[in-house]
């Protein structure tokens, strides 16, 4: 899995949670296009999902929970990449029960290298949050 935890001040950008949310979910929706794979967001469901036609068949690829204190967030996201995927027949995914997992690789068929992933990834947030690199370290 890729983990990511941001810590932003959304005083700097935008005070609205479910914005932040938002962003980070086409952040991961971007990178997925960059790797062949279409996904996108479930109305009411959390996360980026695969196979989203059919409600009963979605499998969620990426997974977010945050929180925030004094607009300054904490915790993120885990985007499924050569994650085995057996360790999620012992629980209950996200408290959703009725919808499985995926990764990247289970739908192409191939291991992904995590740093291609990451840099796509670091890219794809910088873009939809407008931020640009000073003195950062980039993947």
């Amino acid at each position: 899995q890729v983990v990511v935890y941001l810590m932003l001040d959304l005083d700097n950008f935008f005070t609205d949670i479910h914005r932040y949310i938002r962003y980070l979910e086409q952040a991961v929706i971007l990178t997925l296009r960059n790797f062949s794979i279409n996904a996108r967001r479930i109305q009411k469901l959390t996360g980026v999902w695969l196979d989203y036609d059919n409600l009963l068949d979605a499998k969620k690829i990426c997974s977010i929970g945050v929180r925030a204190s004094r607009w300054v967030t904490m915790h993120g996201m885990a985007l499924n990449v050569n994650t085995d995927l057996s360790y999620f027949d012992h629980i209950v995914p996200c408290g959703i029960p009725d919808k499985s997992v995926t990764s990247m690789q289970q739908q192409l068929g191939r291991a992904q290298s995590m740093q291609a992933v990451l840099k796509v990834l670091q890219q794809h947030i910088f873009n939809v949050f407008g931020m640009c690199l000073h003195g950062i370290h980039q993947l």
